[in-house]
């Protein structure tokens, strides 16, 4: 399993540091990207779904996040809901993750690249 390393956003000598982990950082890209419409749920690989399965839940699911030199790169799995524009909507999710994430964290992101692993027949218009 991949180590969850840590990042200083600020570092004020007299008052302490904030740090931020990969992994917060992935939940703020998840959560940014299922808040435009059209995106039905990220997407895991089969271990997220197997350990879903048997209660464990990973908030990081169908993300992830690469920080080097306060740089952010992200790559997300997305599932659709059916009858979206899948250009427009990536677009979307694209904007919103690299806006939620530099305000939220002051961290640059400089790629956002999205994956639609399936299309949920079920939410359609």
């Amino acid at each position: 399993m991949e180590e969850n390393k840590v990042h200083t956003l600020d570092n004020n000598a007299s008052l302490g540091s904030v740090q931020i982990a990969d992994d917060v950082v992935a939940i703020i890209a998840g959560l940014a990207a299922t808040e435009v419409d059209g995106v039905s749920a990220m997407a895991g690989n089969i271990t997220n779904e197997l350990m879903s399965m048997v209660g464990y839940k990973k908030l990081t699911k169908g993300v992830k996040v690469d920080i080097e030199d306060r740089k952010v790169n992200v790559e997300l799995a997305l599932m659709m809901d059916y009858g979206y524009n899948i250009p427009a909507t990536s677009a979307k999710v694209q904007d919103k993750v690299k806006a939620t994430i530099e305000s939220m964290t002051g961290l640059e992101v400089v790629g956002v690249n999205v994956r639609i692993a399936g299309v949920d027949m079920q939410k359609g218009k």
